[in-house]
């Protein structure tokens, strides 16, 4: 099959034109960022997956979003198609290499091309370390880390090596310190950070761009699952003092995948309201004045 180079854009006709003209722009990014270009995101029907591929859209991208519901890829699409984009679903199931193999056969087949693969799906459960089961950890590992080497490496071979040009965003976790409750996704999580790493020095040549993205606690239905006191806390934990938003996050999805993006090659970009910076309540505990905020020294001849 043959790839046309990511960027070389073919003229629309006049309707599709017209039907690019009247997609609700993204409110960051200039009209027509990402014209032309195919992206794919897995666990793409809620959360932050969901809301990437509709930033995506709306930057001018075909869209297609996989995972193993049905009826939440659905959802997404129908969301993206409201805006007068493009958008097509796949069921897929990333943690075996075969999976992964027929996802990109899929999207080949329907689009010729793969420019953008974001590698979103992934999970956890909160456990105490010593509490982890060996098939719980088994679990998480084949998701966060098979998945994400798997789909790389589809990507790679079925696509992007063959076009010389392409962007895979990795998303991983933030804090880097520590993350009591899922130390199975900690280590996961990282692990992916190493392989980010190596696959950008590995694939350079190619011209094949990869970055993971450490993303802080955000406001999806993903904390729903969790402990009430952990959702409690949890925007007490960040100096920010407030959760993402699932479209800060998008927007950051969007940047990576721009030209612009590609200059984090083998980066760790963290977005999360200072979280890697600090664990616990803040302000921490006995720095906070009466009014709940961190006192200013009082400086000598000051004024």
């Amino acid at each position: 099959m043959d790839h046309l180079p990511p960027y070389d854009r073919p003229a629309m006709s006049a309707s599709e034109s017209d039907q690019r003209s009247a997609v609700l722009p993204s409110e960051v990014f200039a009209p027509g960022l990402l014209d032309g270009q195919v992206a794919l995101i897995t666990g793409g029907g809620t959360g932050l997956g969901r809301g990437t591929a509709i930033e995506l859209a709306r930057c001018g991208a075909t869209v297609v979003v996989s995972g193993r519901r049905e009826e939440l890829l659905r959802h997404t699409v129908g969301e993206i198609d409201e805006l007068g984009a493009a958008a097509e679903w796949v069921v897929g199931d990333v943690r075996e290499a075969d999976g992964a193999a027929r996802l990109l056969t899929t999207v080949l087949e329907r689009f010729g091309r793969l420019d953008i693969l974001v590698n979103n799906a992934g999970g956890q459960y909160f456990t105490p370390a010593e509490a982890i089961a060996a098939k719980g950890w088994r679990a998480v590992w084949r998701l966060n880390v098979d998945g994400t080497i798997n789909m790389a490496r589809a990507a790679h071979e079925q696509a992007m090596r063959d076009a010389g040009r392409g962007t895979i965003i990795n998303v991983t976790l933030s804090p880097h310190h520590g993350m009591p409750g899922m130390a199975h996704s900690g280590s996961a999580r990282a692990a992916v950070e190493a392989l980010t790493r190596e696959l950008a020095s590995q694939w350079a040549g190619d011209g094949i761009s990869v970055v993971a993205a450490a993303a802080g606690h955000f406001d999806t239905e993903a904390l729903d699952k969790y402990p009430e006191a952990i959702r409690a806390g949890t925007a007490r934990s960040i100096p920010a003092q407030r959760l993402g938003t699932v479209q800060e996050h998008a927007w950051l999805m969007a940047l990576l995948a721009s030209p612009l993006g590609r200059r984090f090659s083998g980066s760790v970009v963290t977005l999360d309201g200072a979280r890697d910076n600090w664990f616990g309540p803040w302000p921490p505990s006995g720095m906070a004045g009466e009014t709940g905020e961190v006192p200013a020294e009082a400086r000598k001849g000051a004024g």
